[in-house]
């Protein structure tokens, strides 16, 4: 038999076998007919021929009696169950008439089963949520199911796509205003967008907010609702600084090195007076040295610490700080519910980089533990907001419902990098005198000449240098210069499928980073590492070692969603700090003060930036738009008018 791979056909049929050959095959083969080999299904062939789907798809007593001459009854049972998972296979063929794509099928059916048919027939545009595109769905509509342009289904629909692709731009919710454009798009007359606007809607999908005049998608409306509900219910838990609380405070300071600003110690104390609380600030303010006292004075409380952070490389820099135990949040979320027991009634949790987590990853951790559970947040709003929906973290500083430190004195010292000065000077919008200073050294470039100055600056320190880019394009360029430059030689990547050989030119000694998600193998989105064999064993095509230490297989799953990590974007970046980091500073859209100053604050110690001078200046002066989101959750939290003033807590 040899093997064809298509790639997207333009229909698929999926049917039950008719022949009695393959029908054998088929019953023996699939696991879900438990009990009944080849031997069995040929015998049952042979008793019902072409009456065999007549007899299995009614479950009578008739049928079962005629069944059981050949089988147990587990087996019985089992061909009937098995019969029932495949009938909606006749629904595939219908819906493959239609074009509609096979990985929409599969979601479809998994959703509505076998009423997905009747489900699409009342409601064709219900595949946008599927994933099918608007244009598809609409056409559909109109041409296969005789949907008018007018019809209240396809114009709501229209509204909910237009209000979707304003969550892709990382917004909670929107207003007709923003909308209009798209939905008039979208219908292709303004006549009819006004319709929209004034035609029902399904509330499933999107509220409408009448008095305000915004549209609020149900599902982020929900998630905003919950997350403020419970970050309230810990905010109400206030005045808990006891005489234990101030032990524990006490014992801490004492294993420091160094005495604490008021500030820092102000801040150590709100975490032990607040069920709920932020530790906030910039580079070099001390937020670690707080975190790490907090949670020393907790740990003598006998708390349990669960302490997260979005990437794994985060994560593992946490530990170093805090010297507690800390997880990736997808693998906290991949463990059991955090619940109060009678052997451990006390638990904190631990959010740090939290200006990158978005709303549903809050949603998640806030049902993912008892509302009794501590939180804590540390990070700095003033960074580029989340790769998703909502800006939890600046929500919760803004709303002022929630008690939060922010930490804003950066202290000089002898042989300071100046990283936390510059960084400071650059997000309150002023350009510094010198931009090079310390060990930031400005490189006036041309545009033309910035993917190769890149890399000659990469190539000075490539072992502990990263760079950062704004554009895909600019970020691509980079990186293959310098693979060539650093890597010419590495042994290439190469594979066999399906009696094929093929390549990637992705060489041995490379920096990987990987762009999906792939929580089996511990992968994130943003993960980096080294790609440190090429040599292909079974399915395995070569190994990575990730900057955590772990080493990865690579296999067929995993080639679509690695890419070289020389230069990476800033959002993978975020979250991350690199002993040396090369800036390629480009004035675009995506550039502006929140980016600047994200990207200085990635370094440990040494930043190169390129680019224009005049760039640099206007980007710094220019207002930043990372937080012109909107977002309800602020809203929620404000809806508590009760919130008391922090009360002075330090100790003697």
């Amino acid at each position: 038999m040899k093997q064809h791979t298509y790639d997207t056909p333009a229909e698929a049929r999926c049917t039950l076998p008719e022949d009695g050959e393959h029908l054998i095959r088929f019953i023996a083969r699939e696991k879900d007919f438990k009990g009944i080999g080849e031997q069995k299904a040929r015998a049952l062939w042979e008793r019902l021929g072409a009456d065999f789907h007549a007899t299995l798809r009614k479950d009578t007593p008739e049928s079962r009696s005629l069944l059981r001459e050949l089988l147990s009854e587990e087996s019985v049972d089992a061909l009937y169950t098995g019969y029932a998972k495949y009938k909606n296979l006749g629904a595939c063929n219908w819906m493959a008439k239609l074009k509609i794509p096979a990985p929409i099928q599969q979601r479809l059916l998994k959703h509505h089963d076998d009423r997905s048919v009747q489900a699409i027939n009342d409601n064709p545009y219900l595949l946008l949520g599927f994933g099918m595109p608007f244009d598809a769905v609409d056409t559909l509509a109109r041409q296969q199911l005789e949907i008018t342009d007018c019809d209240p289904k396809r114009l709501s629909a229209a509204v909910e796509m237009a209000i979707r692709k304003e969550i892709d731009k990382g917004h909670t919710y929107t207003t007709q205003n923003a909308i209009r454009p798209t939905v008039r798009k979208l219908l292709g007359s303004p006549d009819l967008a006004t319709q929209a606007f004034m035609a029902g809607h399904q509330k499933a999908q999107f509220v409408l907010n009448g008095e305000a005049g915004t549209y609020h998608p149900t599902a982020q409306l929900l998630m905003e609702s919950v997350v403020a509900k419970r970050l309230l219910k810990l905010a109400a838990q206030r005045d808990l600084y006891d005489h234990d609380a101030n032990q524990a405070y006490l014992s801490a300071v004492e294993e420091l090195p160094y005495d604490l600003t008021k500030k820092q110690a102000q801040a150590v104390a709100n975490t032990l007076d607040n069920a709920v609380s932020c530790i906030t600030g910039g580079a070099g303010t001390g937020k670690t040295t707080v975190l790490r006292t907090a949670l020393r004075a907790y740990h003598a409380l006998g708390y349990t610490i669960h302490a997260v952070a979005l990437s794994g490389r985060a994560a593992m820099r946490l530990h170093e700080s805090i010297g507690f135990k800390t997880l990736t949040i997808a693998a906290f979320l991949r463990q059991e519910p955090v619940e109060r027991t009678g052997d451990q009634p006390h638990h904190l949790l631990v959010i740090d980089e939290a200006s990158m987590i978005d709303l549903p990853t809050m949603y998640r951790l806030v049902t993912h533990i008892s509302p009794k559970v501590r939180i804590i947040l540390t990070g700095d709003p003033d960074q580029l907001p989340p790769i998703g929906c909502g800006k939890v973290l600046s929500d919760i500083v803004t709303s002022e419902v929630i008690v939060n430190t922010t930490l804003d004195i950066v202290k000089r010292q002898e042989g300071s990098t100046g990283i936390p000065e510059y960084s400071k000077l650059i997000n309150q919008g002023i350009v510094p005198e010198c931009l090079s200073t310390g060990a930031i050294i400005f490189h006036e470039t041309p545009g033309t000449l910035m993917a190769e100055h890149c890399t000659e600056l990469f190539l000075n320190a490539p072992h502990n240098s990263r760079i950062m880019g704004a554009t895909k394009a600019i970020v691509a360029e980079i990186n293959k210069r310098v693979q060539n430059a650093a890597n010419p030689d590495g042994q290439r990547l190469e594979f066999e499928f399906h009696g094929e050989r093929f390549y990637r030119d992705t060489r041995q000694g490379d920096a990987i980073l990987f762009t999906q998600n792939n929580y089996d193998k511990g992968i994130q989105n943003g993960s980096l590492g080294t790609l440190v064999s090429t040599e292909a064993v079974g399915k395995h095509y070569g190994v990575v070692e990730l900057d955590t230490g772990d080493r990865v297989d690579v296999t067929q799953g995993l080639l679509d969603c690695m890419e070289l990590g020389y230069c990476i974007t800033l959002h993978k970046a975020q979250g991350s700090q690199f002993p040396r980091i090369v800036i390629a500073l480009q004035r675009g859209r995506i550039v502006d003060r929140a980016w600047l100053y994200t990207a200085i604050t990635r370094a440990e110690a040494e930043i190169h930036i390129v680019g224009a001078a005049s760039d640099l200046k206007a980007i710094t002066e220019s207002v930043s738009n990372a937080h012109r989101r909107n977002s309800h959750l602020v809203n929620l939290l404000r809806q508590d008018k009760n919130h008391h003033p922090e009360r002075s807590l330090l100790p003697d």
